[in-house]
């Protein structure tokens, strides 16, 4: 977590109590979190006045909202067609066994969370491993691992 993090009451203050209100409070809560917390999602259920098993159902369908923790750092690294004969395959391996995290999970220390894509849109720069916002292209083990190492 940030150390200027909101509290989950000034993010609800933000909105009026009204049901479509609820994909942007699940955004903002995922933006200052890194995650919606059982807890979060009660209380945003509360302010919206929608059943929670509603928000579970759009939380659970978008992919980028999460339900457990995420790390500090999301790696995703493009499994896309020109990505994955360039190497791809072999970063996600290298990242498992270098953080110790399988893909789609976050490290014990909640630093990294590793995650594949299908396509970043940058197949020119194959093998592209995104690293926060930061594109990596041209990624090779050493590459990346050096990327790693400055976070």
């Amino acid at each position: 977590m940030k150390a200027t993090t909101l509290e989950i009451d000034d993010i609800l203050e933000r909105y009026p109590k009204q049901p479509q209100h609820l994909i942007s409070l699940l955004q903002d809560v995922q933006a200052e979190y890194k995650y919606i917390s059982p807890e979060h999602l009660a209380l945003i259920c509360d302010h919206v006045g929608v059943p929670l098993t509603q928000a579970w159902a759009v939380a659970t369908f978008y992919k980028s909202f999460s339900l457990e923790p995420r790390g500090e750092h999301e790696i995703k690294v493009c499994l896309g067609t020109t990505c994955h004969l360039k190497g791809g395959g072999r970063l996600v391996e290298a990242c498992e066994r270098d953080l110790a995290v399988a893909r789609g999970h976050t490290t014990e220390d909640l630093r990294f969370t590793l995650d594949t894509v299908k396509c970043v849109g940058a197949c020119a720069l194959a093998p592209v491993v995104m690293i926060d916002e930061d594109y990596l292209g041209a990624a090779s083990i050493p590459s990346l691992q050096k990327r790693l190492e400055k976070l």
